[in-house]
C-alpha cells in the first residue's frame, strides 16, 4: 500500500472526526457554556455549512496553488479552528471557530481526494480513492467514539484538543511524506455547478440532502435523544457510537456488492424505507439500551450504505462528469448536516428530544418519493436516448 495515501487518509480521519464527534459532547458544551442544547447544536451546523459551501469555491479559486501547499494550509486552518474551539470562553467564539475549522476542511478534503488519484496509475485510482475516503468513514467507527470517550473521561475541551492533535499529526505526515504534485487542470466554479441544470442530477442530490438532514437531525442531538438508553453516561454513549460506526462501515462495504447485483434503484428504495421506519420508532426504541442497539445498527447500515447506490446513480447519469457529481453529492451530505442542526434546534422548541426521530422520519419519507421521481426521470431519458429498434418486414401483420 502506498504510504502517501495513508497520510491523506489521516487528514480525512481528522476532518471526519470533527464532523461527528461534537454530537457526543454537545450536552457538556451546553452545560459548560450555560447555553441551550439547541444553540450548542449550531456548532455542527456552522462547521458543516462552511465545509459544504466553501469546498467547490476553494477548489475553483485555489486551483493555481501547489497541491501540497493547499493541503498544508487547509490542515493548519483546521487545527487553529479546533484550538480556538478548545479554549473559547463563550459560545460566540466557539461558533466562529467552527466556521474556521470548516474552511480548513473545505481546503483539504477535495484536494486530498484529487491528489490521491494523481499519485497512482489510472488503473489503481479506484483503490486509491477508497483508501483516502476510508479515513473519513473510519472516523465514524473510531474517531467519534474515541473523542466522545475522552470527553466523558475528561471534558469536551479535551475532545477538541484531541481533534487538533490528530490534524497536526496529519499535517506533519503531509509535510514529510508527500511530494510536490503538479496542479490539475483548473475547473471553474460555473463548470463545477453545471450538472445542477440536469433535473435527474438535481433530484438525486435532493434525495441525499433530505435523507442526511433527517439522519443528522437526530445525530446532532444524539446525547439527548438516547439519554434514557445511556443513563447520561458519556462512556455508554461512546460505546453506542462505536457500534453505529462499525455498522456504518459494514453497510458501506456491503452496499457496493448489493448495488452491483440488484441495481441502485432497489437498494436506494429499501435503504430509505428501512430508515424511515427505524426513525419513526426511535421515540420508543431509544428508551432502553436493549432496543437502542438494533435501532442504531439499522441506522448505521442503511444510512451510510445509501451513499454507494446514490453515487452509482449519479455516475450512471453522466459518467464523464463523475468527479464533479461525486463532489456535489458530498456537498449535499454536508448541507443536509448543516440544516439538521437548525431543524433539530427548532424542533426542540416544540418537542421533547426523544421525539426528534419522528421529525427526522418525515424528511426521510419525503426523500423516498424524491428518489423514485429521480428514477422516473432517469428512465424517461434512457428511453428517449435509446436507438429505435427497426421492425422486420414480416413482423407487420
Amino acid at each position: 500500500m502506498d504510504k502517501r495515501l495513508l497520510v491523506l487518509a489521516s487528514g480525512m480521519f481528522a476532518i471526519g472526526t470533527d464532523s461527528f464527534v461534537v454530537a457526543g459532547v454537545l450536552g457538556q458544551v451546553s452545560s459548560s457554556l450555560d447555553v441551550s442544547i439547541a444553540l450548542a447544536g449550531q456548532m455542527v451546523t456552522l462547521y458543516a455549512l462552511s465545509y459544504a459551501l466553501l469546498s467547490p469555491v476553494i477548489a475553483a479559486t485555489a486551483a493555481h496553488w501547489p497541491r501540497k501547499r493547499l493541503l498544508l494550509a487547509g490542515l493548519a486552518v483546521f487545527v487553529v479552528g479546533n484550538v480556538i474551539t478548545a479554549v473559547a470562553p463563550n459560545i460566540e467564539l466557539v461558533l466562529a471557530s467552527r466556521l474556521l475549522a470548516g474552511l480548513g476542511a473545505a481546503m483539504f478534503s477535495p484536494t486530498a481526494t484529487a491528489t490521491g488519484a494523481s499519485l497512482v496509475p489510472p488503473e489503481q485510482r479506484g483503490r486509491a480513492l477508497a483508501i483516502v475516503i476510508a479515513g473519513l468513514s473510519s472516523a465514524t467507527a473510531l474517531g467519534a467514539p474515541l473523542g466522545t470517550f475522552i470527553g466523558g473521561w475528561l471534558d469536551w475541551r479535551a475532545t477538541m484538543w484531541f481533534v487538533a492533535i490528530v490534524g497536526t499529526i496529519a499535517a506533519v505526515g503531509v509535510a514529510w511524506r508527500l511530494p510536490n504534485i503538479p496542479n490539475p487542470p483548473a475547473v471553474s466554479l460555473a463548470r463545477r455547478l453545471a450538472p445542477l441544470g440536469d433535473a435527474r442530477v438535481l433530484l438525486t442530490l435532493l434525495t441525499t440532502w433530505l435523507v442526511y438532514a433527517g439522519l443528522f437531525l437526530v445525530y446532532t442531538y444524539i446525547g439527548s435523544s438516547f439519554e434514557r438508553a445511556t443513563g447520561g453516561d458519556a462512556r455508554v454513549l461512546a460505546g453506542l457510537l462505536l457500534l453505529w460506526g462499525v455498522a456504518a462501515t459494514a453497510g458501506n462495504l456491503a452496499a457496493g456488492r448489493l448495488t452491483d447485483r440488484f441495481g441502485n434503484r432497489r437498494i436506494i428504495n429499501v435503504a430509505i424505507a428501512l430508515l424511515a421506519l427505524d426513525f419513526a420508532l426511535l421515540p420508543w426504541s431509544s428508551a432502553s439500551l436493549a432496543t437502542a442497539v438494533p435501532a442504531l445498527i439499522v441506522w448505521g447500515v442503511c444510512g451510510w450504505g445509501l451513499l454507494v447506490p446514490q453515487q452509482h446513480r449519479l455516475i450512471s447519469i453522466t459518467p464523464s462528469a463523475a468527479p464533479l457529481l461525486l463532489g456535489l453529492n458530498s456537498a449535499a451530505v454536508y448541507v443536509g448536516v448543516s440544516i439538521s442542526g437548525l431543524a433539530g434546534g427548532a424542533a426542540l422548541a416544540w418537542f421533547d428530544s426523544h421525539f426528534l426521530g419522528l421529525v427526522g422520519a418525515v424528511f426521510i419519507a419525503v426523500a423516498l418519493f424524491v428518489a423514485e421521481w429521480a428514477q422516473q426521470r432517469i428512465a424517461r431519458a434512457d428511453r428517449q436516448s435509446a436507438p429505435a429498434t427497426p421492425i422486420a418486414p414480416n413482423a407487420v401483420r
